[in-house]
């Protein structure tokens, strides 16, 4: 344990007993959500650049693509999930070697799917977007976008699982610096693409990813340049790039956490895809109030998502430190955070819903359709909080078997066969009340097993 404080000096310190667990985790995490916001701020900046500069059915063409988008991360956020286990637990245990080869591991892994990504997934996206029905009249412009990020794939991927890397060790401060980078140069460049600015060329509606790619290329060496000058166990040099000739047993238990977590979202990708699938029939007006609520949904998910990393990250870093008495502050701090932000947030929203959808779609009629979309699932995010909370703990341990199978019931049982009926029976507001059914089915069933079975286990480390 010679190394611990050293290691646990890279970020915050969850073994400080002079602070209680919740202010602990709520430094932690104000970096997160910020660096959350300002990822989702990038994107939604962009549709509304493309909702009000170009039209309605510019939005609709990228809101198409969502699922598609989705599914081409979900692998990734499999891969980063069990890598975000295994760096917590080996820098709880203050191992600071095995941290940079876990993570040099894992970005080989990375890089490799991201090359894949690019090829095969420029080959099959007209096959992708005919299959989800994409309206015919915006396919082309879908067509372009989907191609464009997939071809950006071996930047952004990179990009993303280095702030994983940070986030697993305690460190959510220094991704966000370089997220506000970031995220200044998508909202500058997207308008400028469109417009054609200093000369740029008109790029239409694939500006957004172009501007995307510029700046996570631009956020990635900067990242790389500052963990170098600060001598990080993280930072890329010689011994980082010979691990990433693969650690069978890291890759083993990265790939055996990461692609349960990976399948279960990559179901929640294809429940996406059914659910646009069900929106799209409706028409282009239909599909665009579904990119804005999307949008307006992606700040109503941060602090339940954010919590639920933090959840996973301080578990994880508990069970390495065989600290495992501290589990019980873990879930209850976040669990009141959850209920104290989110619950804020959901409130605001509810009261801000019309202006709000009003920033991205002007078409009165499609703003309608939104809004009663939106006052149907809003307040079940807060039950996903919860949900994710839980979760999170039992990953941290490298549990993943049975909540993985939860959701995976949750999302085919519950989500998709209630939405289909719903809509059967009221229409387009029925598709959304399947969101809200899942996500009270998740709680119900990861709750049942954290109490029942999860917590009477001891939890052993897995590096």
């Amino acid at each position: 344990m010679a190394q611990a404080s050293p290691a646990r000096r890279m970020g915050v310190n969850i073994f400080d007993e002079s602070k209680p667990m919740w202010q602990i985790m709520l430094i932690f995490l104000v970096p997160l959500m910020i660096s959350n916001i300002l990822q989702s701020a990038s994107q939604t900046f962009a549709s509304i650049f493309l909702g009000r500069m170009i039209g309605v059915n510019a939005l609709a063409a990228v809101s198409a693509v969502f699922p598609v988008v989705f599914l081409l991360f979900s692998f990734l956020i499999g891969i980063a999930s069990g890598s975000t286990v295994l760096i917590g637990q080996a820098h709880g245990a203050g191992d600071e070697h095995r941290v940079k080869k876990i993570a040099g591991t894992v970005l080989g892994a990375t890089m490799i799917f991201a090359v894949i990504c690019a090829v095969v997934g420029t080959m099959v996206s007209p096959w992708m977007l005919h299959a989800l029905g994409t309206p015919a009249v915006i396919l082309p412009d879908s067509d372009a976008y989907t191609k464009v990020i997939f071809l950006t794939a071996p930047i952004i991927f990179p990009y993303l699982v280095y702030t994983t890397f940070l986030r697993g060790v305690g460190d959510s401060q220094t991704p966000l610096y370089f997220l506000i980078v970031s995220s200044v140069l998508a909202v500058f460049f997207t308008p400028a693409f469109i417009q054609g600015w200093f000369g740029l060329p008109h790029l239409g509606v694939v500006s957004a990813a172009v501007s995307g790619m510029i700046a996570n290329f631009v956020g990635l060496v900067g990242l790389l340049v500052l963990l170098a000058r600060r001598k990080s166990p993280l930072r890329f040099d010689l011994e980082m790039a010979r691990d990433m000739l693969p650690d069978p047993m890291i890759l083993w238990n990265v790939i055996r956490i990461g692609v349960a977590t990976g399948i279960q979202v990559i179901m929640v990708s294809l429940a996406e895809i059914a659910i646009i699938s069900f929106v799209n029939h409706y028409g282009p007006r239909a599909t665009a109030a579904y990119g804005a609520v999307n949008q307006i949904v992606n700040y109503v998910q941060f602090p339940a998502i954010s919590i639920g990393i933090a959840a996973s990250i301080f578990g994880a870093q508990c069970i390495g430190a065989r600290r495992e008495d501290k589990l019980g502050s873990v879930i209850r701090s976040a669990v009141a955070l959850n209920y104290a932000v989110g619950g804020i947030l959901v409130t605001l929203t509810y009261l801000l819903a019309t202006p709000l959808l009003q920033l991205f779609i002007t078409d009165p009629p499609t703003v309608q359709i939104a809004h009663e979309l939106l006052m149907i699932t809003l307040w079940s995010y807060l039950i996903f909080g919860n949900s994710a909370i839980i979760s999170g703990v039992m990953r941290s341990s490298g549990t993943v078997l049975v909540p993985t199978l939860n959701g995976l019931f949750g999302i085919w049982v519950i989500e998709v066969p209630v939405a289909y009926l719903c809509m059967k029976h009221f229409g387009l507001p029925g598709v959304w009340v399947g969101y809200p059914a899942y996500y009270c089915f998740m709680l119900c069933a990861q709750f049942t097993y954290y109490e029942l079975f999860w917590k009477k286990k001891t939890h052993e480390r897995l590096v």
